[in-house]
Parts: C-alpha cells; sequence; structure tokens
C-alpha cells in the first residue's frame, strides 16, 4: 500500500521553499520591464543560496531574473519565487532552482492509501482492536505515564481534524499551520483536512485520548500540531515539506512525522540538477530543525524496496509520465534517508517485515506495527474525520515511533534531538532477520535481510517498545 501520496498531478501546483522562521522579503529590485516577458502560466520556483545570503541579495537577485520572492528563509539560504517569464530557471541557474509544475505533464487515477477500511462505528471503546499498541506494549506504558503536555509532536501531513472527540484535547490550534504555499498559514482553513483522512488517522497512533471511548493514542498525553504539508491532489512537495520543518523548528516542537516521501521523485537524485536543488533544500531545512532540537521520523515507504541496493525507479516523476530510469546510490527517499532522520519500516501483527514495507540496511533505524492484510491483525486501527478506520503501510508505522519517541521526550525532558535518537534505538526491541521469508508460499524468497541480530536491513535496531521508553 503506497505511502499518502497520489500518483496524479496537480494542474500547475507550485513550489516553494518552506519555513517557519521566514523572511518576507522586501521589493529592493525590480525586473526589468524590457527584458521579462509574461506570457504565462506563472511557475514557481524552490531556488537555493549560498548559505548566509541576506534577504535582500536574494530578493535583488530574483528579481533580476524577471522573479517574484514569495518567501526567503535566511537561516538556510532558500526561496520561493513566482516567474511568468520562461527564461527564469536559466536567468537563475538550472543548478539552483527547480519547478515542480514543469514535470506536471499528465493527469492520473489516484491510488488507494489503504488495504482495509471499516464503516466508522461511532461510539464505543475500540482500543480492544488496537493489536498494534499491545505489540509496542503501549498500555504497560501508559501506567507508568501517558506523555508530557510540554512535548509537542508535529503532524507533518494532510491535516488534522479538530473536532474529532479523541484528538480535541491533544491538538494545540496555536502551533497548527498550513504550507501549501511554502509560507506557513496559521489561519484554520490552511491545516485542517480537506480531501484526505491520513493526517487524523496518523495522529490518533501518536496521540488519541486514553478515556475509555474510541482508541488510545501511544503518547496520549502529549500534544500534537497539524501541519499540513500535503495538497489536495495528494502530492508533498519539496517546499511543502520545507516549510513544516522550518515551521517545527521556529515553534519548537519534540518531534516531527513525515508519513510520505517527498514528490515528484520516490528517489531524488543528487546527480541531477533539478532534483540536486530539492536534495539541498531539504537536506538544509532536516538539519536545521534537528540543531532546534526537533527529531525528524519518518516512513521508508511502501515499495517493498532495498533502499540501499535499488537500481531503478519506475513510478517518477508521480505527478506525469513515470519513466523507468536507473537510480546509483546518489538517489535517496527524502525525507527519510537523510542523516538526521529516523527512518522506520512496518511489521504485521506477529513482527515480520510486512511485503509493502521498504527496507535496506543503514536507511532503517527502528520498525513499528504498519499491519498488514496478509496477516491475523489485519491494518491499523486509527481515527478519521468521519470516526475510525483501518490502514496499513509505513505511513501508520511512523507515528508508533514518532509516540514512543515523545514518550521518551517526556521521561527525559531535556534530551537534545541527537539523544533522544540514539535513546529511541537503544529501547528497541531487537528482531533476527527471519530464517524464512516467504511470504506467500512459492518457495522464493521475497526479499532478503542482511546485517545481524542487533541491527539488519528490516528492523534496523528493531520494534519499538513503549514500555522500554519510559522504564529503561
Amino acid at each position: 500500500m503506497p505511502l499518502l501520496h497520489r500518483a496524479r498531478a496537480a494542474a500547475l501546483t507550485v513550489l516553494l521553499a518552506a519555513g517557519c522562521v521566514a523572511a518576507t522579503v522586501p521589493a529592493t529590485a525590480e525586473p526589468n520591464a524590457t527584458t521579462c516577458i509574461q506570457p504565462g502560466p506563472v511557475l514557481r520556483y524552490l531556488v537555493v543560496f549560498s548559505q548566509f545570503t541576506t534577504p535582500e541579495a536574494a530578493n535583488a537577485e530574483i528579481a533580476q531574473a524577471c522573479g517574484s520572492t514569495t518567501v526567503y528563509y535566511p537561516e538556510i539560504g532558500v526561496a520561493v519565487a513566482t516567474s511568468p517569464d520562461p527564461g527564469f530557471l536559466k536567468l537563475i541557474g538550472p543548478q539552483r532552482a527547480y519547478s515542480a509544475q514543469a514535470e506536471s505533464i499528465a493527469k492520473r487515477v489516484p491510488k488507494r492509501k489503504s488495504d482495509d477500511t471499516e464503516l466508522f462505528r461511532p461510539s464505543g471503546q475500540r482500543s480492544g482492536e488496537q493489536w498494534d499498541m499491545d505489540l509496542i506494549k503501549a498500555p504497560a506504558a501508559h501506567e507508568i505515564t501517558t506523555g508530557s503536555k510540554s512535548v509537542v509532536v508535529g503532524v507533518l501531513d494532510s491535516g488534522v481534524d479538530a473536532r474529532h472527540p479523541d484528538l480535541a484535547a491533544a491538538l494545540a490550534p496555536e502551533l497548527s499551520a498550513g504550507c501549501l504555499t511554502g509560507k506557513p498559514d496559521t489561519s484554520p482553513g490552511a491545516w485542517i483536512p480537506t480531501t484526505s483522512a491520513h493526517g487524523t488517522h496518523v495522529a490518533g497512533t501518536i496521540a488519541a485520548a486514553d478515556d475509555g471511548r474510541g482508541t488510545t493514542g501511544v503518547a496520549p498525553g502529549v500534544r500534537i500540531a497539524s501541519v499540513k504539508v500535503v495538497d489536495d491532489d495528494g502530492f508533498i512537495y519539496p517546499e511543502y515539506a520545507v516549510c513544516g520543518f522550518m515551521w517545527a523548528a521556529a515553534q519548537g516542537m519534540t518531534i516531527t512525522n513525515n508519513s510520505y516521501f517527498i514528490d515528484p521523485y520516490l528517489f531524488t537524485c543528487q546527480n541531477e540538477p533539478g532534483q540536486r536543488v530539492v536534495y539541498e533544500a531539504v537536506r538544509r531545512a532536516v538539519d536545521y530543525a534537528t540543531t532546534r532540537n526537533v527529531l525528524t521520523v519518518a516512513a521508508a515507504g511502501n515499495n517493498a524496496a532495498d533502499l540501499a541496493r535499488t537500481s531503478r525507479d519506475s513510478v517518477s516523476p508521480t505527478n506525469g509520465d513515470a519513466q523507468t530510469r536507473p537510480v546509483d546510490s546518489t538517489c535517496v527517499v527524502l525525507p527519510a534517508q537523510l542523516k538526521n532522520v529516523v527512518g522506520v519500516s512496518a511489521v504485521d501483527s506477529t513482527k515480520t517485515k510486512a511485503g509493502y514495507s521498504s527496507y535496506g540496511l543503514g536507511a532503517i533505524d527502528v520498525t513499528a506495527p504498519g499491519g498488514s492484510t496478509r496477516s491475523p491483525g489485519g491494518c491499523v486501527l486509527s481515527t478519521v474525520p468521519t470516526g475510525y478506520d483501518h490502514s496499513c503501510g509505513t505511513s501508520m508505522a511512523a507515528p508508533h515511533v514518532s509516540g514512543v519517541a515523545a514518550l521518551i521526550a517526556s521521561v527525559h525532558p531535556d534530551t537534545d534531538a541527537v539523544s533522544l535518537g540514539r535513546m529511541l534505538n537503544a529501547q528497541a526491541e531487537t528482531l533476527a532477520c527471519p530464517a524464512d521469508y516467504d511470504l506467500n508460499g512459492t518457495g522464493v524468497q521475497d526479499a532478503f535481510c542482511t546485517g545481524y541480530s542487533e541491527y539488519n536491513s528490516f528492523y534496523g535496531h528493531g520494534l519499538v517498545d513503549a514500555l522500554a521508553a519510559v522504564t529503561k
């Protein structure tokens, strides 16, 4: 099952480099009206500058290239610009700017994000259906602590339903924002869900209330913030994600949960000019968030790919005509494979890697329940705007990890982001490579696990353990 991501083109949706400590740059320079042309449409560009470039200098350079600055993030030297002039990219330099709109060349039918669904049952206790919480010992952990209100998890996703009774107490509206312009918008309409229940499902896994009704999250005592980085077509463009990371850093969040990969490339290749811009902008934003003590947790993906050995990408660009292309070690899934990110794979109710889950030695730090229709437990039950629903994927595994990290941060309030990541790895339950990984009984191995018991390509350091997180 795919991550939160619909493989259809957004009709000329724009690319914005985002952040929350953004500087809105004054127009100190104007394009030359005699040389700039405006045939339209107006396209949006992500622009990378030398770090420490001043807002005035960045704005002037964009204006001279026949563009307008939407926002500039001086902390990381990344801007978002718009221009109707087809020569903008050449004037700025193709090594420094990128527009995702250029990839948007064909419409597609959206894919389902879930392997399983069920009708909403509006009341009653549903925790008995949460095999995933039992698997990571969350109920036992709650007898010690449910988490601290001083810990905030940013749900970088499709928006969180603030009216859901299981989430209303945990959601912090003052810390929520929409990032679909690449610049944070704190109005409620910018961060509530519109076309997708995915963000609300993720949020419930992290912090649904322990109130005897509905479902219960891993860390029901912490707060969550809705940071909308998914547009109505299901895309997570680089500017949306950068905005989310920068907003989380500016607001002093503890953790961000990222159950997605950044469009329009499943594997972003550092050797390709436009993709290099995307990689650099996202890397800078994640690294900056880390310096501000924000731990980044991200799903590895649902392509059943060995991220350490994959040689081809057949789904990119996701917003146009996908072409099979070779990829090498310079091509990575963003943000999961960045240095300062906790990469998460998914297991089913038997603690076996789910067939869809991507993996890879060095790419996976820990694993968590994502569910599978092949296993007795099925998919993961959590909140959605209409009530409750099941869904499978590494998108569901990542919030379990974010919830456990939130519990660790609650009992160790002075821990920095790097140390929090190390503690997350240390508390995990070791899972050895399976002796036989033939999921469909054909006699052929469906994937090959490498490494050793304490650290391997399927499970990283192991399965997150909520009880160990609050006792060790």
